[in-house]
């Protein structure tokens, strides 16, 4: 388990799901896909109210990619932009 240091937040990417309603698969690439992800881990230095699951944006290019045993985002707490209810 990643446990974040300085004001960083671990996040988890949501994946895009790239399927109209009546069924047909539509061809993209991964730029296409929206900037949610969810809260894996908040470090206690964040002053920002966060938690585990909650779903967040965030910038756009913000953060650094870990691949551990899934994929993970460590991005700076300035960079996230809105939770979403």
């Amino acid at each position: 388990m990643l446990k974040p240091l300085n004001k960083n937040i671990i996040l988890k990417k949501e994946k895009v799901e790239n399927m109209t309603a009546s069924g047909i698969v539509l061809t993209g690439t991964e730029e296409d896909t929206h900037n949610v992800a969810e809260v894996v881990s908040v470090s206690v230095d964040a002053s920002i109210q966060l938690r585990a699951g909650m779903k967040v944006v965030y910038k756009d290019y913000a953060g650094t990619t870990i691949t551990m045993d899934e994929e993970y985002i460590v991005v700076e707490e300035k960079d996230i932009l809105a939770i979403v209810e």
